[in-house]
């Protein structure tokens, strides 16, 4: 386990999922506020994610970490091999990475992020990507200062309700 000074790092248990489910629908919700239409940001709901991360944390694909503060999950990570096509079995992925909208800024994240790094390296793992909205100023900012660097030739769009958002690929180096 890995910790910060104000967040305890853990394993997710199924007891999480609806947490987690909770957390991702609000974190995607305020990300995309500024995108979607008021309809499309009530469709992202957490009563059709918590199954989708019971499965995850049970048959643990993608490995789930969740942070806790004053006993309470306020976020989680998602990592695993990379899912992108041709890349080699040493390349991971954050699958995920969502917290709290009243803990983005406060340590929750990279305290997350140094717990998926450790546990990419230990599944023997030299590199590791991940997508984000080229809208969401906010998570571009945190992964480039984390070292990760724009695949520009990755750019992809994908729906996400009945809108379409560009999102591209970042890499970095474990070690």
């Amino acid at each position: 386990m890995s910790s910060s000074s104000d967040y305890q790092i853990r394993p997710a248990t199924l007891r999480d999922a609806k947490a987690i489910a909770d957390i991702h629908a609000t974190a995607s919700q305020a990300a995309f506020k500024d995108l979607l239409a008021s309809d499309q940001l009530s469709a992202i709901a957490a009563d059709k994610r918590q199954a989708y991360w019971r499965d995850a944390i049970e048959y643990s694909e993608p490995q789930i970490l969740v942070a806790v503060r004053d006993g309470a999950v306020v976020g989680f990570v998602g990592f695993d091999r990379s899912r992108d096509a041709g890349t080699p079995p040493t390349t991971g992925e954050i699958w995920a990475i969502y917290l709290t909208p009243a803990h983005w800024g406060k340590g929750a994240g990279l305290a997350l992020w140094d717990a998926a790094r450790e546990g990419l390296i230990e599944e023997g793992c030299s590199q590791v990507t991940l997508w984000v909205p080229l809208s969401d100023e906010r998570a571009l900012r945190f992964v480039e200062l984390a070292g990760f660097k724009r695949q520009m030739n990755s750019i992809k769009t994908v729906p996400i309700g009945s809108a379409r958002i560009e999102e591209i690929r970042l890499k970095r180096a474990l070690v």
